[in-house]
C-alpha cells in the first residue's frame, strides 16, 4: 500500500518541481488556502503552542501569526519539493551564503565543525552552503515511517552529493571520520524535543521549561570539535540569506550546558524577530508539565 501512495504521489510531485517559479508559488498560495481553511493540518497544535510563548498577545496578534507561518510552511515544504529538479545555480542564488569569512576562520583549523540548527526558515536549502564554503555538508535525519517516502526525502537531500547521517549513528560515523581524517560539518537540528526517558537536562526554551537535546555539545566536547550556529533568515519568498556565527572553538574548555544555552538563545531572537519562520506544527513543548526524570539537570 505504501508502494502504491508513493507510485502514485511521486509523478505528481516531480510535476510541481518543475513549474516555473512565478506559478510554482501561486500553487504553494493554493496550498495555503486549503492546508489552512479547508483541513487545517494541525491547527489546534500550532494556536497553543503561539499561546504558549507569547502569552502577551492578542488572539488577533496569534491569528496573524498564525495565517504568516502557514503561508511559509507551505513555502518551505514545496520548496523541499523543488529540490528535485532545482539546479546548483538556482538554489545558490535563493540561498545566498554572507561573511563566509567567518567559516573560512574555524575551518583553517583544520577540523570538522559542529553546525548547530532550528527549524526555522529554510533549513532544506541549507545544503547549499557547501557550494560557496567548498567544504563537505553532512546532514543528521531522522527516519520517516513510510520507507518509500523516506528514500524519496533521502534522495532530495543527498542531491548534489551531500553525504546523509542517520541520528542514530552519528557519534559512530563522526569518529569513523576522525580516525579516517575526513573533514566534514555536520549540520544538526537541535530545537527537537527528546523522548522523556532521554530527557538529562532541561531549560527554558522560549520562556517555558522544557528537556533539550545536548547531543551537538555532548559531541563536540568529546572530539574536540568547534560549534557554530547556521543563522538562515528569510529575506523573501523563495529567497534566504544564511551566516555561519561562532559560538566557540574550544569546544573541550566550555562550561558543561554553555554551547546548547548560547545556541538556544540564539534560535529564540530569531523566533521572537519573526516567529512566521519557525515551524510550529511540532509539538516542542509537549513535556512542559511532565514529571522530570530523576537525576536530569534543571537550568
Amino acid at each position: 500500500m505504501q508502494l502504491l501512495a508513493y507510485r502514485l504521489v511521486y509523478p505528481i510531485l516531480w510535476f510541481i518541481s518543475i513549474l516555473p517559479w512565478p506559478i510554482f508559488y501561486m500553487f504553494s498560495s493554493g496550498v495555503y488556502l486549503f492546508t489552512y481553511y479547508i483541513i487545517q493540518y494541525r491547527k489546534s497544535v500550532v494556536t497553543e503552542n503561539l499561546t504558549l510563548v507569547f502569552p502577551e498577545k492578542t488572539k488577533k496578534e496569534i491569528s496573524r501569526i498564525r495565517r504568516g507561518f502557514y503561508k511559509h510552511m507551505c513555502d518551505l515544504f514545496l520548496e523541499m519539493i523543488k529540490s528535485l529538479s532545482i539546479t546548483k545555480e538556482e538554489m545558490t542564488k535563493r540561498f545566498e551564503v554572507l561573511d563566509i569569512d567567518t567559516f573560512k576562520e574555524i575551518q583553517a583549523k583544520n577540523k570538522s565543525i559542529i553546525v548547530l540548527m532550528g527549524h526555522y526558515a529554510s533549513y532544506e536549502w541549507a545544503i547549499a552552503a557547501q557550494f560557496v564554503m567548498d567544504f563537505p555538508i553532512v546532514a543528521v535525519y531522522k527516519k520517516i515511517k513510510n520507507k518509500h517516502f523516506d528514500r524519496l526525502v533521502r534522495r532530495i537531500r543527498k542531491k548534489f552529493d551531500t553525504r546523509l547521517i542517520h541520528s542514530h549513528n552519528v557519534i559512530k560515523e563522526v569518529i569513523r571520520d576522525k580516525t579516517q581524517h575526513k573533514l566534514s560539518a555536520y549540520g544538526l537540528l537541535s530545537d527537537q524535543s527528546p523522548r522523556l526517558k532521554n530527557a538529562a537536562y532541561w531549560t527554558d526554551f522560549m520562556g517555558i521549561k522544557v528537556p533539550v537535546i545536548l547531543g551537538g555539545e555532548v559531541l563536540a566536547k568529546r572530539m574536540d570539535l568547534p560549534v557554530m550556529y547556521l543563522k538562515v533568515e528569510k529575506i523573501k519568498r523563495g529567497h534566504y540569506q544564511a551566516r555561519f556565527i561562532k559560538i566557540t572553538d574550544n569546544a573541550k574548555d566550555c562550561e558543561d550546558h554553555f554551547i546548547t544555552k548560547t545556541y538556544l538563545r540564539m534560535l529564540e531572537a530569531q523566533i521572537y524577530a519573526k516567529p512566521e519562520h519557525y515551524l510550529w506544527t511540532h509539538k516542542r513543548w509537549k513535556h512542559r508539565n511532565a514529571t522530570i526524570p530523576k537525576g536530569a539537570i534543571i537550568d
